[in-house]
């Protein structure tokens, strides 16, 4: 086995269903060979998912994993990623669609760099646009720049049009060693969703592994299909207080207190949920 390709469903059904036909119509001949496998954990999404996915013409050819209830992105992906055996794990958002078998060509360069252990695929929008998918990682001066709604002008994220060393990549499309991804325990399941998947490429660095972008790869990926801007402003500011705790201490207090003004404001202004947003800093 190659390949554990790892599709974590929540509420998310004909994105998943959509997901699944385009995996089968480019890698239909290797899952056949059972050189690539399909795990699909449904977070407890409370609809038909788990009927639809069953009714699936694929459905012989997946596994699937039901949750009791609605883990979040790292606790749900670990779950999953107890049942696979391949070398490599793939965590694919259910709101991609595969476009080419590229996957194939990231194992191959992954096979060829032992230094390498975290790859991330390129993502596209829907209009074909680049999605800047890999970035700088958050400290102190960037998490400034971040909250002064810079990184929009590329001055953190990026879509290098090169393979190239990062800091960080997307969780939409992150291939990893699972015997790394073992070594590592998964993601940190005290983040429910957003920020993991840059603190899983921090530990991997301080264990001697470098991420890297992957370019020459097509995958389409339809932004915040799985989720809402609230909500993942919510869940990245109690996830970047959680990684200055856990990694950062000294400079936790000096964070907090930026991201506390700048909630303060947007709140003045009336700006959903930063008022939330508050309470969260106050804890």
């Amino acid at each position: 086995m190659i390949i554990s390709i790892i599709i974590l469903n929540y509420k998310t059904k004909e994105f998943t269903l959509s997901l699944l036909d385009s995996l089968f119509k480019n890698y239909k001949k290797e899952i056949e060979e059972n050189k690539i496998e399909i795990i699909l954990a449904d977070n407890a999404s409370g609809d038909d998912s788990i009927a639809s996915f069953k009714k699936s013409k694929h459905f012989l050819k997946i596994k699937i994993i039901e949750n009791k209830e609605n883990f979040g992105f790292s606790k749900g992906n670990n779950i999953a990623a107890k049942e696979a055996s391949g070398t490599y794990l793939l965590f694919l958002n259910s709101d991609t669609k595969v476009m080419d078998k590229g996957f194939l060509k990231m194992t191959d360069f992954l096979d060829k760099n032992n230094n390498i252990g975290i790859l991330g695929g390129k993502l596209n929008n829907e209009n074909g646009s680049r999605q800047a998918s890999c970035a700088k990682f958050y400290t102190p001066f960037n998490l400034l720049l971040m909250l002064l709604g810079l990184e929009r002008f590329g001055l953190l994220r990026e879509s290098p049009s090169e393979i190239k060393q990062v800091d960080w990549v997307s969780g939409a499309c992150l291939m990893i060693k699972r015997s790394l991804f073992e070594k590592l325990k998964g993601f940190d399941e005290s983040f429910f969703m957003y920020i993991e998947d840059m603190e899983l490429c921090f530990r991997a660095k301080q264990a001697g592994f470098l991420t890297y972008f992957y370019e020459d790869i097509k995958l389409i990926h339809k932004n915040l299909g799985s989720s809402n801007k609230n909500f993942a402003i919510l869940n990245i500011y109690k996830g970047l207080l959680y990684f200055y705790k856990k990694h950062m201490k000294n400079n936790y207090l000096t964070v907090r207190m930026m991201m506390r003004l700048k909630a303060k404001i947007l709140n003045f202004f009336g700006k959903e949920p930063y008022g939330q947003a508050l309470k969260i800093l106050r804890q």
